[in-house]
């Protein structure tokens, strides 16, 4: 709005100024005029004196021009007062005394031209025509008075538009200082809001970070606490089936041993029934071995993580009909550590075995750079990493157990490229 207002008072004070400067040189040029009719006078007078006096037919020509320049002064001035009551009377008394000095000043010259130099010189010498040429001179002051008050007043147009517009432009100009001093005043205080905001995001973007990271590290201690419980219970299990219902079969078939060397040849189809029973009894047996090993490994104790892995995928090639690669080599882990590898290894190939349509699958364990290293990838149809799979919980539970013991896990795979499982631990030698 101020530089609007700037413009227009601009604008105003150009033209208004425009115009007092075109008024002032149509009055600098009436004072012009007026002097011109005045000098022009003069002029023709000297050299009507001096052609009288000398008789020198070289002075005719000023008095001709002094006479074309008083008749152009007059037609300039006659236009230029017509508005002018009473400057266009001094105009016109000014018109009748030249006629009469421009009278006196042609019969003059007629009468030294017809040889009457004694009449001529007489008029001459009588200072007829001082009067006109008074009269003259102090009309053309009193005109030039008149134009010389108009300058003034044009000039002090002049001066209070530039006074206003002088006015204008510093009263918009403290209105445009203050308006930037507001201006500068809200944004200052617009980014010290924003800056206030941001430390605000950014405290409670630190915040929720520390709850995330405190609700991560409490998922992981809970899902290694769950980890660890589902593991013992596990063992429990296990060492309950060995020791009671192990007990149990085990008695069970020595009674039928017993029952059996009694009965002898005596009752063929007691016999019978005893043998099928017998036959149930070690398919028990061997079916409580198989779920005891698969709750807990007993060579991972016994035998060590290598050996586990090695019966581990030896079982698994017999009875998915795969070819299995190993390049196992023994490494320092904890007892927790070689059994999370070992449920690692397990849930991949039994990933393998439901998704993977593969034809061959490589399981290796080694230490590299202080850091143990297991992997299991096949050549099967693969998946984009990036869509989740339906059932992606066996993939979550990998990493939660991998970092659960400080490791980090990395899967890669994609259509058609088969999989790579592999999981980075730290080496840390048994207790």
């Amino acid at each position: 709005m101020s530089v609007v207002l700037l413009l227009l008072l601009s604008e105003s004070s150009f033209w208004r100024s425009q115009r007092a400067l075109s008024e002032m040189g149509v009055v600098l040029g009436a004072r012009v005029n007026v002097r011109n009719l005045v000098q022009a006078m003069v002029d023709a007078e000297a050299a009507q004196r001096g052609y009288l006096l000398t008789g020198r037919h070289d002075y005719r020509e000023p008095y001709e021009q002094a006479l074309k320049d008083v008749t152009a002064a007059f037609g300039w001035l006659d236009r230029y007062y017509t508005g002018d009551a009473v400057s266009r009377q001094r105009l016109a008394a000014m018109h009748k005394l030249t006629d009469t000095r421009l009278s006196q000043m042609a019969l003059t010259m007629r009468l030294h031209d017809e040889g009457k130099l004694q009449n001529s010189n007489e008029i001459l010498l009588s200072g007829i025509g001082k009067e006109q040429m008074e009269g003259l001179r102090v009309i053309g002051a009193e005109l030039l008075n008149t134009e010389t008050g108009r300058v003034a007043s044009i000039q002090n147009d002049i001066y209070r538009t530039l006074l206003i517009s002088r006015i204008g432009v510093a009263v918009l100009g403290v209105v445009g200082l203050f308006g930037l001093f507001m201006y500068l005043r809200q944004s200052a205080a617009l980014e010290a809001q924003q800056r206030e905001r941001q430390l605000l995001v950014q405290s409670q973007r630190d915040q929720l970070g520390l709850e995330v990271a405190q609700r991560t590290a409490e998922l992981t201690e809970l899902a290694q606490h769950l980890q660890t419980a589902r593991e013992d219970e596990r063992h429990r299990l296990a060492r309950n089936l060995h020791d009671e219902l192990g007990s149990l079969l085990t008695s069970a078939k020595l009674d039928a041993a017993r029952i059996k060397s009694r009965l002898g040849t005596t009752a063929p189809d007691s016999l019978e029934l005893l043998n099928h029973l017998v036959g149930t009894l070690n398919g028990s047996i061997a079916l409580g071995r198989r779920i005891i090993e698969d709750l807990r490994p007993s060579a991972l104790g016994n035998l060590g993580l290598v050996a586990s892995l090695e019966i581990l995928t030896r079982e698994f090639a017999d009875h998915s009909g795969l070819q299995v690669h190993c390049d196992l080599q023994s490494v320092p882990l904890r007892p927790e550590a070689e059994l999370m590898v070992y449920r690692l290894v397990q849930e991949a190939i039994t990933n393998i075995t439901k998704y993977a349509a593969a034809q061959q699958v490589w399981v290796s364990l080694g230490q590299r750079d202080g850091q143990v290293q297991v992997s299991v990838r096949d050549d099967g149809v693969g998946f984009d990493t990036r869509a989740k799979p339906p059932s992606a919980y066996g993939l979550v539970g990998m990493r939660f157990r991998v970092e659960a013991e400080g490791g980090n896990l990395n899967l890669r795979s994609s259509p058609g490229a088969g999989t790579l499982v592999q999981a980075t631990l730290p080496a840390s030698p048994p207790a």
